[in-house]
């Protein structure tokens, strides 16, 4: 080289490096530790939707756990599909109230037994660290989706799993120079577990019995290659160079599916990337964090709970693409722990993948949230073709436990092939149409979506001696457990919501798309259902024969209230005492069986009940007793004291993103037909503010409140349309407006009448 040039070119590179460590922006929201995670569920977790990474230290060596979603064995689940796979047959044996346990050897033993199907980890990268000295600090940027590791030897690592790159890079500052990494797969031949195996702590890698991998190593390129069940196969590659005292390094793992196209190997992906440069691709990372940055935000003045949520934006933004599998019970970030993962890391739609897209709708992130809806639209074929030979009938139904393409897996029946799980999805879709008013895809997935669980649940189900409509045999989520009792004669409060809601958006959509015969139709249907099962004190039970008497971590009796809000606190009278009786024996029972996420869900409850205290209480007991360092959350009271007897460690997500929902509830609310600020926030929250969250109607809603008063409010119409504003102040003036038409101010509200991108900030009247 040159010897003019030499001075040049390190220049050059130390403003590239100088530059992208300015683009660091720290936040009072980053993890922050003074020592690496020992542990895999206290890692640093990093993820664009399709990768992920947990940064942690197993013994003496820095670990990446590396990850891929669609990394899955999907064998059939063996003996499920026997000739009594049958709803009729299993209605047979419930009538008869004796045999039961041929149900339970049929269609749960499998799962128990078998150790696939199941989603499956990539494989270990890791670095020998004993000579580097004690770690000074570990800190996940959020904002950057960047984690940074300072040892005192000097070195320091930054890594980032590219937001929309199917590779992750890292980069080692000052590291020494006989640095070299190792590939560590997992030990699908090796047995290594200990102690009792089951669905929560999950069998050994090697029951899948797959032959161990192999591992190459070219010059500066390490590949490992395994081959799965069926044809599936994935190869996982790392390749690093040196400039200087620094080494920047890249990792990829692809998929390859002989049902499915074909994948550029990881090798091949790493081997294009890495002259990119770090620096060049962390430019492009930090665009998209940008964005998704910028969507919405909150302040509050309670550091635990605004902190928690900003870390579950976080994970939501490392979890979710729309181009993307969506988020199973791990995500990207399947347990490193030598074993198949908890419940296998399967999709379970009884509450798991419906809590974890809550957030997604006024969060302002419906891009990421369509990845959900994308992979159920894709699965379609498989879903009827389930539901013809379950439930032998027409229409739309979805096993309430699947594998990655959409295919049962047995297991407690009463909610893995529920009838009524269609219905719940089927909210998403409603809520993706609310939320965006999207008519295209209103018009070509919403409505076809509802309308399919529509024509299922006519067609299975019957009227009653009282004339209303039931099912053969109804079920609440895990009452009762996987026993005969589990089976109620009559509708449960579940399956009635669910129901109701299905038929009710069935003649609320169809009528958006002029279709009034179908509109009827389903209105008809609708008015066939009888009402939800209250006890003399109007509390919401399980089922006509059944109150709530005992502490469940489901809350299945209460869908009316949230998440369908077929129950509105803006009824009246009779609704609010529901809601708060109802509310009020949830805590009366109490916690004792209750998950994280059961504190999340009832935030969210309470704050359609208008409690801020008790809704900011229970996200406030999530954060601090069911999350682990890290902010994954664990199921069980971590503190033990006392908001659980469940104190065991299972990592899933949908608790955190249900957290992040309930605050959102707090904070804005307009299910019930316009939009209120503040409506369930505790009155020592005398200053807080929201940005850009998303209310139905394609409305993007701001809001300040300072000293107790609502100051300001801004309301930008994606779409245009008519709403209502519920004023938070007695007097108000417009402080400016573009687009927009005040045509009525009466009874505390303010109706709007937008242009397409119409603007108005509306402020206290006193200012």
């Amino acid at each position: 080289m040159n010897k003019f040039l030499r001075p040049i070119i390190t220049a050059a590179f130390f403003l590239l490096l100088v530059n992208a460590i300015a683009q660091v922006k720290p936040s009072a929201h980053d993890l922050q530790f003074d020592t690496l995670a020992t542990r895999w569920d206290e890692a640093i977790p990093l993820g664009n939707g399709t990768l992920g990474a947990l940064i942690w230290q197993k013994q003496n060596h820095l670990r990446f756990s590396l990850d891929r979603a669609d990394l899955w064995d999907e064998r059939p689940m063996k003996g499920l599909h026997r000739k009594e796979f049958s709803y009729q047959w299993v209605y047979e044996q419930v009538k008869k109230k004796t045999d039961y346990n041929l149900v339970q050897k049929y269609f749960d033993d499998p799962y128990d037994e078998e150790p696939a199907p199941s989603k499956i980890p990539g494989a270990g990268l890791e670095f020998d660290i004993k000579d580097w000295g004690r770690v000074q600090s570990v800190r996940l940027y959020i904002n950057n989706a960047l984690c940074e590791v300072k040892w005192a030897n000097g070195t320091v690592l930054t890594t980032y799993v590219h937001a929309t790159k199917p590779f992750g890079r890292f980069r080692f500052e000052n590291a020494p120079a006989n640095f070299i990494p190792r590939l560590v797969p997992p030990l699908y031949q090796a047995a290594s577990t200990k102690g009792e195996v089951n669905s929560l702590v999950g069998d050994d890698l090697s029951k899948l019995g797959y032959k161990q991998g192999t591992i190459t190593q070219q010059g500066n390129s390490i590949t490992y290659k395994q081959q799965g069940w069926g044809g599936f196969s994935y190869e996982v590659n790392v390749r690093w160079k040196r400039t200087g005292k620094n080494i920047e390094g890249i990792w990829s793992i692809t998929s390859q599916n002989t049902n499915k196209k074909t994948n550029i190997p990881a090798s091949s992906l790493t081997g294009q990337a890495l002259n990119t440069g770090y620096n060049s691709d962390y430019e492009t990372h930090l665009s998209w964090w940008k964005t998704f940055w910028s969507k919405s935000s909150i302040h509050i003045p309670d550091n635990t709970i605004e902190k928690q949520w900003y870390l579950e934006q976080y994970k939501f933004g490392s979890a979710a693409r729309q181009d993307a599998p969506p988020i199973s019970l791990q995500a990207v970030w399947t347990a490193d722990n030598g074993r198949i993962p908890p419940w296998k890391g399967d999709y379970h739609h009884d509450l798991n993948t419906q809590l974890s897209y809550w957030p997604s709708y006024s969060g302002n992130h419906l891009t990421e949230g369509m990845g959900y809806l994308n992979h159920l639209d894709a699965n379609k074929a498989n879903y009827k073709r389930y539901t013809k030979m379950y439930f032998g009938k027409d229409g739309l139904a979805v096993p309430g436990v699947t594998t990655l393409n959409g295919t049962e897996m047995g297991g407690w029946i009463q909610y893995s092939l529920s009838p009524t799980v269609s219905s719940w999805l089927g909210q998403h879709y409603y809520l993706q149409w609310r939320y965006s008013m999207d008519r295209e895809f209103l018009k070509n997935r919403a409505y076809p979506w509802i309308k399919g669980a529509a024509v299922f649940l006519e067609n299975i189900t019957v009227k009653g001696e009282d004339g209303k409509r039931k099912l053969p045999m109804g079920s609440s989520p895990e009452i009762n457990d996987n026993s005969l009792n589990a089976w109620f004669p009559q509708n449960t409060n579940y399956d009635l919501s669910l129901m109701k809601f299905t038929f009710h958006a069935a003649a609320e959509l169809a009528t958006e798309l002029g279709l009034g015969k179908e509109a009827a139709h389903w209105n008809k249907v609708y008015s066939e259902f009888g009402d939800f099962a209250l006890t003399k004190n109007n509390e919401l039970m399980f089922a006509p024969t059944m109150a709530y008497n005992q502490s469940h971590r489901h809350f299945s009796h209460a869908m009316s209230i949230y998440p369908l809000g077929l129950i509105k606190w803006e009824d009246g009278v009779k609704s609010q005492t529901i809601i708060k009786n109802t509310i009020h024996l949830l805590d009366s029972i109490g916690p004792a069986y209750w998950c994280g996420y059961s504190y999340a869900w009832l935030a969210s409850m309470k704050a359609r009940a208008k409690d801020g205290d008790g809704a900011a209480n229970d996200l406030s007991i999530f954060a601090k007793a069911f999350c682990s360092v890290n902010s994954f959350h664990l199921n069980g009271d971590q503190t033990k004291s006392g908001y659980s007897k469940f104190t065991y460690r299972p990592f899933t997500l949908e608790g955190n993103f249900a957290f992040a929902s309930g605050l959102q509830e707090m904070m804005l609310q307009s299910y019930a037909g316009f939009i209120e600020v503040f409506p369930a926030i505790p009155a020592s929250w005398a200053d807080a503010s929201f940005t850009t969250l998303r209310a139905q109607g394609a409305y993007l809603v701001s809001a300040k409140k300072t000293g107790g008063q609502v100051s300001d409010i801004k309301i930008i119409a994606e779409k245009g349309g008519v709403t209502k504003l519920k004023l938070p102040f007695k007097t108000w003036l417009a402080a400016s407006k573009k687009g927009v038409e005040i045509t009525d101010t009466h009874n505390g509200f303010v109706t709007l009448k937008f242009k397409v991108n119409g603007e108005i900030v509306l402020k206290n009247g006193y200012e």
